[in-house]
C-alpha cells in the first residue's frame, strides 16, 4: 500500500477516535464514574472514623456497653440486609469476583445496583458503631463497582470486556481512593479480583485508579493510611522473623479463611438450622458472643482495628498481647452473622496482633518491623494474594526497608495458608452468589 494511502486511512481512523460520539460518551462516563467512586470512598472512609470513635468514646464511659448495643445492632443489620438489600451481606469482594465470572445481567444487576451501593455503606456503619470486627474496604470494593458498573448503562459499552474492565475498574478505584494506596488498588484487581491480567482491562484500571487517587489526595492530602514507619530488621533476627511470621500468619490465616468458608452457606448443626429459620435471632446471639471476646480483650477488638494496628506500629499504646486472637475470634463471629462487613483492615489488624507476640520471641527486634511482617503474612494467608500482601502493607506504612524481608514472609504464609485451606477464600465465596449451574 503507498505511503499517501496509509496516511491518508491513519488519519481518517484518528479522527474518528477524537470526533467519535460513542467514545466521548463513554469516557464522561468513566471519567464520572471514576470521581463518584472516589468521593463515595473517602465519605466512607470518615463516617467509618467517626463511627469507631464514638464507639471507642462510649465503651471507655461505660464499659459493659457492648452488651446491649451488639446483639441489637447485628439482629438490626440482619434484618434491614435480608428485609431491603438482599445481596449486601458479607464482605462485598465476593460479589464483585462473582459479577465478574458470570456475564449473567441479572446477577450484575442483583449484586451491583445503587440500592445495595447505598445499603451497604449504611449497614456497614450500623455495624461498626454497634462494635462489630468488620472493615469497609471489601464494601468499598462492590460499591465502587456498582457505581461504575450503574452508570454503563448511561452509554454503551458493546464489549463484554469492556463491561468487566469497569466492575474491575470501579474496585481498584475504590480501594485506591480508601486507603491512599494506588498501586495496591491496580495489585489487587489483577491478583485478586480478576486472576488474570488482559491488555483490553488494564488502561481501564489504571485509569480509574488515577482519577481517584487525585480526587482522594486532593480531600484527604498525602497521608499514610498507618503512618510511616522506619522499622529495619538484622541479618540473624531478620531471618527467624521472616520464618516464625510466614509460619504463623500462613497457618492462622489460612485457619480463619476455613473458619470464614464453614460459618457461612456450610455452617451445619443447630446453629445452622437456627441461623436459617432465625437469622435475626442468630445475629443477636452472635452479638452476645462479640461482646463476651471484645470484655476478654479489654474492649480493643471492635470495630476495623485500625487505631490498635497504629498503635502497635507506633508504639504508643500498650496493646494486649491476646489481641491478635481475639480479634481473629471476634471477626469470625462478626461474619457469621450474616451483616455486611469486609475482612481486609480486622485481618491487618490480627496480623499486626500476632507479630506483637512473635516478637516476644525475638527481643532484639523492633516490634514495629515483626509486626509489618506479621500483617504481611497474616492477610496473605488469608487471601491468598501474596503480592497484594506486600505491596498494600508496604504503601500503607511506606517503609521500603522492610520490602525484602515482607516479600519472603509473604510468599512463606501463601504456601503454608495453601496446606490449610487449598482453595482462596474470597473466590470459595463467591460460588453462593453465583447461580446453580444449568
Amino acid at each position: 500500500m503507498s505511503s499517501p494511502l496509509r496516511g491518508l486511512r491513519i488519519a481518517r481512523r484518528s479522527r474518528h477516535v477524537w470526533l467519535s460520539r460513542p467514545l466521548w460518551s463513554r469516557r464522561l462516563v468513566f471519567l464520572v464514574g471514576s470521581i463518584a467512586v472516589a468521593l463515595a470512598a473517602v465519605g466512607f472512609a470518615l463516617a467509618a472514623t467517626f463511627a469507631n470513635e464514638q464507639l471507642g468514646r462510649l465503651v471507655r464511659a461505660w464499659p459493659c456497653a457492648a452488651f446491649v448495643l451488639a446483639p441489637a445492632g447485628l439482629a438490626a443489620s440482619s434484618y434491614l440486609g435480608r428485609r431491603y438489600f438482599d445481596g449486601a451481606q458479607g464482605s462485598g469482594i465476593p460479589q464483585t469476583i462473582a459479577a465478574l465470572g458470570h456475564p449473567s445481567p441479572a446477577l450484575r444487576e442483583r449484586l451491583l445496583n445503587l440500592r445495595i451501593a447505598g445499603g451497604k455503606i449504611g449497614l456497614t456503619l450500623l455495624g461498626l458503631i454497634c462494635g462489630a470486627s468488620i472493615g469497609r474496604e471489601g464494601p468499598t470494593v462492590q460499591i465502587g463497582a456498582a457505581i461504575m458498573y450503574s452508570l454503563s448503562r448511561v452509554s454503551s459499552f458493546p464489549h463484554e470486556s469492556m463491561k468487566r474492565g469497569l466492575i474491575l475498574a470501579g474496585g481498584a478505584a475504590g480501594i485506591a481512593a480508601a486507603f491512599n494506596a494506588p498501586l495496591a488498588g491496580v495489585v489487587f484487581a489483577i491478583e485478586e479480583m480478576s486472576r488474570s491480567f488482559s491488555t483490553r482491562t488494564s488502561g481501564i484500571v489504571l485509569a480509574a485508579v488515577i482519577v481517584a487517587g487525585i480526587v482522594s489526595l486532593s480531600l484527604l492530602g498525602n497521608y499514610t493510611y498507618f503512618g510511616q514507619t522506619h522499622a529495619t530488621l538484622g541479618l540473624t533476627d531478620g531471618l527467624a522473623a521472616v520464618v516464625l511470621c510466614g509460619t504463623v500468619g500462613g497457618l492462622l490465616g489460612g485457619t480463619f479463611a476455613r473458619l470464614l468458608l464453614a460459618s457461612g452457606p456450610a455452617l451445619g448443626g443447630r446453629l445452622a438450622a437456627l441461623r436459617r429459620g432465625r437469622p435475626v435471632a442468630f445475629a443477636a446471639l452472635c452479638g452476645v458472643a462479640l461482646a463476651g471476646v471484645g470484655w476478654l480483650s479489654e474492649n480493643t477488638v471492635y470495630g476495623t482495628g485500625y487505631a490498635e494496628t497504629r498503635a502497635i506500629l507506633s508504639g504508643s499504646a500498650a496493646i494486649p498481647h491476646s489481641f491478635g486472637l481475639l480479634k481473629l475470634a471476634a471477626t469470625v463471629i462478626s461474619y457469621a452473622s450474616g451483616i455486611p462487613g469486609g475482612i481486609f483492615s480486622p485481618s491487618l489488624a490480627v496480623g499486626a496482633g500476632l507479630g506483637q507476640d512473635v516478637a516476644l520471641l525475638l527481643p532484639a527486634a523492633p516490634v514495629a518491623a515483626v509486626a509489618v511482617l506479621g500483617m504481611v503474612s497474616y492477610f496473605s494467608g488469608v487471601v491468598q494474594a501474596p503480592i497484594t500482601a506486600f505491596v498494600i502493607v508496604l504503601e500503607m506504612t511506606r517503609d521500603s526497608d522492610m520490602a525484602l524481608p515482607s516479600m519472603a514472609a509473604s510468599l512463606i504464609a501463601y504456601g503454608f495458608s495453601r496446606l490449610v485451606s487449598p482453595q482462596p477464600v474470597y473466590k470459595a465465596l463467591a460460588k453462593s452468589f453465583r447461580p446453580p449451574a444449568a
